[in-house]
């Protein structure tokens, strides 16, 4: 590949055509057991009484502060089904947990470090950035039975810059098949642009406009490995189903934007208090 998370022709010419393209073997065995370790760590340390439940079905009831906030922290949700009738946990935290977010990247040191990292770096600028910035981070769990659907969406319906700009990084930190909940995309879809936006206003967040159908035979799988790297076009349509298997399915995302001649959306839910850091400038 040249320099370290360089994109050749190949892989340029596949994002272009499919909207995304997989990258094996972007991070080392190392790597992976460094974030992994220090995820059991975070959740060692985490109270549960602070948090809140992730849903993309019900974006509108995920309003409250933890939710705003948790872009500028290190913050936890829970899959919707963790919890039984009596309000209390099924299971414990660490097999409960959806997702931990959005600003992994800035705060936390294990993730900063490859979050920032040259091949990072290498990869964005292959890609055509010019001042890019890590708008948010997530560590997704993906768990063994209660794993929830992530349901077909844009990434650039949550990360509003004008024009459009958002790439999404999906590292995959276990193995991803069809049976653990791998992702699913419309291959080419990216070229019909934005299909609506997540907007936050006065009364909350809520979506522009209502979903769309989508044929479920357009879908591909993306099964991966351990280590492999997906790159996200942010117009992308993509999913992936519950995981219904005995095995989780972790991975790391990150969210790139470009705030070279482009302007961060005043509607998004995302309303930083200090703005971020460029990975670089040319």
């Amino acid at each position: 590949m040249g320099l370290a998370g360089n994109l050749n022709s190949d892989n340029l010419n596949f994002f272009k055509s499919q909207g995304y393209v997989v990258l094996e073997s972007f991070a080392s065995d190392e790597e992976i057991e460094a974030m992994r370790k220090q995820m059991d760590h975070l959740l060692d340390g985490f109270d549960c009484s602070t948090s809140s439940v992730f849903s993309t079905k019900n974006q509108q009831k995920v309003t409250d502060d933890y939710f705003y906030e948790s872009a500028e922290n290190i913050s936890f949700f829970f899959e919707e089904k963790a919890f039984g009738d009596d309000g209390n946990l099924k299971q414990p935290k660490e097999l409960s947990i959806n997702k931990v977010g959005h600003a992994l990247h800035e705060l936390d040191p294990v993730f900063k470090k490859f979050s920032c990292s040259e091949k990072t770096s290498n990869l964005l600028h292959s890609l055509g950035y010019k001042r890019p910035v890590v708008i948010q981070s997530m560590y997704i769990f993906k768990q063994p039975g209660i794993g929830g659907e992530v349901v077909p969406h844009q990434d650039n319906s949550f990360l509003i810059t004008e024009p459009s700009t958002c790439t999404g990084l999906w590292l995959a930190l276990e193995d991803a098949t069809i049976i653990n909940g791998c992702l699913w995309a419309i291959p080419g879809s990216h070229k019909n642009g934005l299909v609506r936006r997540f907007i936050r206003g006065e009364e909350g967040v809520y979506f522009d406009r209502p979903p769309p159908s989508y044929d479920q035979k357009d879908f591909v799988p993306i099964e991966v490995k351990a280590g492999s790297l997906v790159v996200i076009h942010g117009d992308l349509i993509h999913q992936s189903f519950e995981n219904q298997s005995s095995k989780s399915r972790h991975a790391y995302s990150l969210h790139m934007v470009e705030t070279d001649g482009c302007k961060w959306s005043q509607e998004n839910w995302i309303r930083r208090k200090v703005e971020p850091e460029p990975l670089y400038a040319s």
